[in-house]
C-alpha cells in the first residue's frame, strides 16, 4: 500500500505546490475511490501531508520571490486558523463519510465553475494586487478565510480554493499572483489542522501515520518543484490542467461513489449556492482594471 501512496503523492505534491487545488485534491479522491481508504483517514492524511508539501512549496515561493498578495495572507490566513479549528472540533465529527466525499466534489466543481467563468471574461487586464483595500475588502477576506478553514477541516483542503475564487473572480487578480498566495494560505491552515488531529482529537491512527511517513520524502521535493514549474507555465496550460483534474474528479464521483438522495440534494444545493456566489463575483465591476 505504501508504494501506492508515494506514487500518488509524486503527482499530488506537484499539483499542490503549483496550483490552487492543493495536494489533498489528488490524495483524497485517489485514496477514497481507488485505494478504498476511509474518507476520514484520507482527510487526515491530506492535512498531514500538506503540512510538509505545501509548507516546503511556500518556503520556495518566498525564497524565489514569486509575487504574492501579502495582505490576503494576513486577513484570510488568521480567519482560516479559526475556521479550521471550529471545523475540526465541531463540524467534522458530525459529517458522515458520504457527505464528506460529496462535499469534496462540490468544492472542486465550484473551483471548476470559477475557472470557466474567469475564462469567459475576454478582458486581458488583471490586477497584480487587490486594487481597493478598505474595511469591506478586509471583511471579505476574513469571511472567505473562515469558510475555507471550515471546509478544509471537513475535506482536507478548501482554504486555497475559496481564496482563489474570491481573488480571481471578485478582485480580478492575475492567477500567477493568486496561485502562490493560495498555496501559502493553505499551508497556514493545514499545520494547525494536522496538529489538532494528531494531539487533540487523536484520530491520526497508525495506518495513516504509515501512509504519511511513506509520502513525506516525496512531497518535500514535489511541492517546491511544482511551485517552480507552474511559475514558468503559461496561463492557459495551468487552466487546462485544473479543468482536466476537476472533470476527472466529477466523473469519477458519479461513476464510483454511491450517494443517498439526501446527500445528492444537499450537494446540489451547495453547488447551486457556490455557483450563484461565483457568478455574482464574476459579474461585479468594482475591481475591474479598466474601471479604476
Amino acid at each position: 500500500m505504501n508504494w501506492r501512496i508515494a506514487l500518488t503523492m509524486i503527482f499530488g505534491s506537484m499539483v499542490g505546490g503549483g496550483t490552487s487545488e492543493g495536494g489533498g485534491a489528488i490524495a483524497f479522491p485517489v485514496f477514497t475511490k481507488l485505494l478504498h481508504i476511509a474518507p476520514i483517514d484520507a482527510r487526515n492524511f491530506s492535512l498531514g501531508i500538506q503540512s510538509i508539501g505545501m509548507v516546503s512549496a511556500s518556503l520556495s515561493i518566498l525564497y524565489l520571490k514569486i509575487p504574492i498578495e501579502r495582505r490576503a495572507l494576513l486577513y484570510a490566513g488568521v480567519a482560516g486558523l479559526i475556521g479550521v479549528t471550529i471545523g475540526a472540533l465541531f463540524v467534522a465529527p458530525h459529517a458522515s463519510p458520504p457527505l464528506v466525499r460529496a462535499s469534496f466534489t462540490v468544492l472542486v466543481s465550484s473551483l471548476g465553475l470559477a475557472v470557466l467563468l474567469m475564462n469567459l471574461d475576454r478582458q486581458v487586464l488583471r490586477n497584480d494586487r487587490i486594487p481597493i483595500f478598505g474595511n469591506w475588502e478586509k471583511l471579505i477576506l476574513v469571511f472567505a478565510g473562515l469558510v475555507g478553514g471550515i471546509i478544509s477541516a471537513l475535506v482536507g483542503c478548501g482554504e486555497n480554493t475559496i481564496a482563489f475564487m474570491v481573488m480571481v473572480l471578485l478582485f480580478r487578480m492575475d492567477e500567477k499572483v493568486v496561485t502562490p498566495t493560495t498555496v501559502i494560505l493553505m499551508s497556514i491552515v493545514t499545520i494547525p489542522g494536522f496538529l489538532l488531529h494528531l494531539f487533540v482529537i487523536r484520530d491520526f491512527g497508525a495506518p495513516v501515520m504509515g501512509y504519511w511517513l511513506a509520502a513525506v520524502p516525496v512531497v518535500a521535493v514535489g511541492g517546491p518543484l511544482g511551485a517552480l514549474i507552474c511559475s514558468y507555465m503559461p496561463r492557459r496550460a495551468i487552466v487546462i490542467l485544473l479543468l482536466s483534474l476537476i472533470a476527472l474528479e466529477f466523473v469519477s464521483t458519479l461513476a464510483l461513489v454511491s450517494l443517498s438522495k439526501q446527500v445528492l440534494w444537499a450537494s446540489s444545493g451547495a453547488f447551486a449556492l457556490f455557483g450563484s456566489v461565483a457568478w455574482a463575483m464574476s459579474s461585479a465591476s468594482r475591481y475591474r482594471p479598466g474601471r479604476l
